[in-house]
């Protein structure tokens, strides 16, 4: 696969940067996949990723949207959980990529599995350090290992080198195990509806965001298949109740509500929800 930014030339949105710089970037629809490409990446992208406000990296409870987010991440977290155990592997390691402060491999080692994470972020490494998780800088520090399950959760949209991660990714996997996948869909209602006040586009953070259909092509392309597709319905709430305020202004917690109980039935027939997990193994 050699891909990689290759992108028509006319934007399909320009989106702002609500986060950290004020800016805008254009997304441009990619020439091979269906899927939007952000574009220019800065290159200083690690500077985008500094704001107090950036709650996946923190464990902060200090605004509403913090308090919201860790109820929903706390209940989210067992039902990952659910889903790795559901896979009935004969052993249990994981490889959580992206791990942030720690929590999802905390819950897992509770529960016997064998863990082992990387997330770029020093902050973040040093928090899950202090929950006596301790995390590496970047997959390219694992030598010689394989996993029952590698997962990414909401980490594939962030990386620079898409085509080489899978690659690297699978290289690592057991020919019996999976990965496990979730990515924002901006094929969604709440998508369709918010379109460039979507928050779920993160510019430029979100470097990359996936259709259905290229999740499927990409994985395809190094021998691996979907297996199965699992919603993320409670996405759907969050990510309205952040567009509500890009939108608007300022929070509105009814219309966000609203926006998210639309998306989600309106995903029942086709099966566009906000956010999806995918269950990826070898051919």
């Amino acid at each position: 696969m050699s891909k990689g930014r290759n992108i028509d030339s006319i934007p399909f949105l320009n989106c702002k940067d609500y986060t950290v710089s004020g800016e805008y970037f254009k997304l441009q629809k990619h020439a091979v996949y269906e899927m939007l490409v952000t574009t220019p990446v800065p290159a200083n992208l690690g500077e985008y990723y500094k704001s107090a406000s950036y709650i996946s990296h923190t464990d902060s409870r200090k605004t509403f949207f913090d308090k919201v987010y860790q109820i929903v991440k706390n209940y989210a977290l067992q039902q990952k959980l659910s889903l790795l155990n559901s896979f009935k592997t004969t052993t249990k390691s994981i490889l959580d990529v992206g791990a942030g402060t720690g929590d999802f491999l905390s819950v897992c080692k509770r529960d016997a599995w064998d863990t082992l994470g990387v997330e770029p972020s020093a902050a973040a490494r040093g928090a899950a350090a202090k929950k006596g998780i301790y995390l590496k800088a970047n997959v390219s520090e694992i030598k010689n290992q394989e996993f029952d399950v590698i997962s990414l959760w909401h980490v594939l949209e962030h990386v620079e080198n898409l085509e080489e991660t899978i690659k690297r990714l699978k290289g690592l996997l057991k020919p019996d195990g999976r990965i496990v996948v979730a990515v924002p869909n901006y094929k969604s209602n709440d998508a369709q509806f918010y379109k460039e006040h979507w928050a779920a586009y993160d510019v430029p953070r979100h470097l990359w965001h996936f259709s259905q259909k290229a999740i499927h092509k990409l994985f395809s392309e190094v021998d691996m298949i979907v297996d199965k597709t699992v919603p993320m319905k409670f996405d759907s709430y969050y990510v309205s109740l952040l567009s509500e305020k890009y939108k608007n202004g300022k929070s509105n917690p009814i219309a966000a509500f609203y926006r998210g109980y639309v998306s989600n039935r309106t995903a029942r027939r086709t099966s566009e929800y906000s956010s999806l997990i995918y269950v990826i193994k070898n051919q």
